[in-house]
Order: structure tokens, then C-alpha cells, then sequence
């Protein structure tokens, strides 16, 4: 169920609420591209400037407009493990197919700390779950003998490795069964990824190219190594760009540019500032006239 191309959707505001009709739109516009998932309520989608009802209202909307047609993995994470599984419940009752999980961020938890938290969440709720390791955001870091002792509870099924270390994902790999999803967190190592054994990525750029990522991916997947590799060299133009400053202040930019929602972010994040968003403008005018002409209207 959880491989190829997932997009961390961003989360349309207007006037500081939520633009359902916008949020709505853009999942359309996703599964019409043809990815293979989609994760509301994640780090792109601002879940940490979220009140409660807000998330859970958003995981309902995103399981109604995609209808089944491809899975919806709920962004349910904590550094409250409490809290993390009223989330995930609320998921399951939601109708996600499965919750991802991001590391205990600020408490610093030790590898014990990170086991118990996972298997409570995972005691609590029968919902597939998907851990998602991202030291540079957390300052928690799930190490692969962690995920080897997580990987043994029946509702626990993958990891989202953002650590763009293909050393570790090896290492992780050679610890678990081998129907254990490893999913990528970062763009710019997709290709790399999947050669060393990843099923796919977990996607920020699919926001405003998902037939691209998707091209990406899964030429990938099928063993097409030279295509990959070129996608992969291809969009890194438009990788940097949208990383440019802390996410996902610059995607939620780009769908702006592109006539998708408004350019609006919660604080503590803001719009982009003019440098960097002349660069994001350029880059999309080059993408669009050249990288992803013949994946339009979508990129």
C-alpha cells in the first residue's frame, strides 16, 4: 500500500483559516496526476500552528475527497504521547489508512524513550503506522537498532527517513523484515533512496510537480536506472528552490504563483522574503518552459 510518490500537502489558508475549497482542489489536483498516496497534516502541512480541531477537521476532509482512490496517511505526531494517540485515533476514526508518526521533537527522548513512545501509540491504535525520523527539525534521532525493536509490532510498518543518509538506510534495512516500507523525506536523494532499497518518497516537491516526482519514482522503482537518474538531476533545480528557506514557506509560495491558494503561512513562519522569492519565480518560469513542459498543466 505505501510506496511510489506520497505528497505532504501543504495547507491552504485564507484570512487565517482554513481555505477548504482550496485544501479540496488540491488534492484533486494531486490524485488527478496520478500519485500513489497523500499525507495531510504533516510538517509541510503547518500541523504544528494546528489547534486539535483544526487537524482533525483536515484528516476528515482529506479522506472524503480522496474516497479511497489512494491512501491517506494522517500526520499524527507528538512529543506528547498522549496526545499523539488521541490523534491517531481520531485518524482511525476518521478513516485514514495509516498515521505517520515524527520523532518526540524538543524533548530530546533517549532510544528507550523513542521505543516506549512509538509502542504506546501503537498499543493504543490498530492503524498501520509509519515512524518518521528528521533529526535536522526534531533534534531526535530514531537510531536503526530502534526501528529494528519497532519494526516487530504488528501495527508499525514503515519509516519515513529524512535523513538523506544512504549508510543508514542500509544498515536500517538489513534489521527489519523485508516487507517493512522505507520511504524517502528528502527530494534531492529520491533516486539514491530507492537504488539502496527505498519504496518511494514521502514528497514535498509533488505539491507542484507530481507527475515529475512521479516520472522520478518510478522509473526508480522499475529498475530504469538512467531515466531515474536524469529526472533526478533534472528537478534538482527546482528542489533547491523550494528549500530555500524552512519549509514550507517556500512551496506554499510556488502554489500561490501558480494561481493554486493564497501565499499565507502561520506565524512563527512568513511570506518569503523578495530575494528568495525571485529565485522560486525563476526557477518555476524555467521548469515550466523547459523540465516539465510535457507533464503540464500539472507539472
Amino acid at each position: 500500500m505505501f510506496h511510489g510518490v506520497i505528497t505532504a500537502l501543504v495547507t491552504p489558508f485564507r484570512n487565517g483559516e482554513i481555505d477548504e475549497e482550496r485544501f479540496r482542489e488540491h488534492i484533486e489536483r494531486q490524485i488527478e496526476a496520478g500519485v500513489d498516496g497523500i499525507v495531510p497534516v504533516g510538517t509541510t502541512g503547518e500541523s504544528a500552528t494546528l489547534s486539535y480541531a483544526e487537524h482533525k477537521r483536515l484528516i476528515r476532509i482529506a479522506v472524503e475527497q480522496a474516497r479511497g482512490r489512494v491512501p491517506v496517511i494522517a500526520g499524527t505526531g507528538s512529543n506528547n504521547t498522549a496526545e499523539a494517540i488521541e490523534l491517531t485515533q481520531a485518524a482511525k476514526e476518521a478513516g485514514a489508512d495509516a498515521a505517520l508518526l515524527i520523532a518526540p521533537y524538543y524533548n530530546k527522548p533517549t532510544q528507550e524513550g523513542l521505543y516506549r513512545h512509538y509502542k504506546a501509540v501503537a498499543d493504543a491504535v490498530a492503524l498501520p503506522q509509519i515512524l518518521y525520523n528528521v533529526p535536522s527539525r526534531t533534534a531526535s534521532d530514531i537510531r536503526p537498532e530502534t526501528v529494528a525493536r519497532l519494526a516487530e509490532h504488528p501495527h508499525i510498518v514503515g519509516i519515513k527517513d529524512a535523513t538523506a543518509d544512504m549508510t543508514r538506510l542500509l544498515e536500517t534495512l538489513a534489521r527489519v523484515p523485508k516487507e517493512f516500507a522505507f520511504l524517502s523525506g528528502d527530494d534531492a536523494t529520491v533516486f539514491p533512496f530507492i537504488a539502496c532499497g527505498g519504496r518511494g518518497v514521502i514528497s514535498v516537491v509533488s505539491n507542484i510537480a507530481p507527475r515529475t516526482m512521479k516520472a522520478l519514482v518510478d522509473a526508480a522503482l522499475r529498475g530504469d536506472w538512467e531515466e531515474a537518474r536524469n529526472w533526478q538531476m533534472r528537478v534538482m533545480p527546482l528542489v533547491r528552490a523550494l528549500f530555500v528557506r524552512s519549509n514550507p514557506m517556500p512551496v506554499k509560495a510556488a502554489c500561490a504563483m501558480l494561481g493554486w491558494m493564497e501565499p499565507e503561512v502561520r506565524l512563527p513562519l512568513v511570506p518569503l522574503d523578495a530575494e528568495a522569492e525571485g529565485l522560486l519565480r525563476r526557477v518555476l518560469g524555467e521548469a515550466g518552459r523547459t523540465l516539465l513542459d510535457s507533464l503540464k498543466p500539472v507539472f
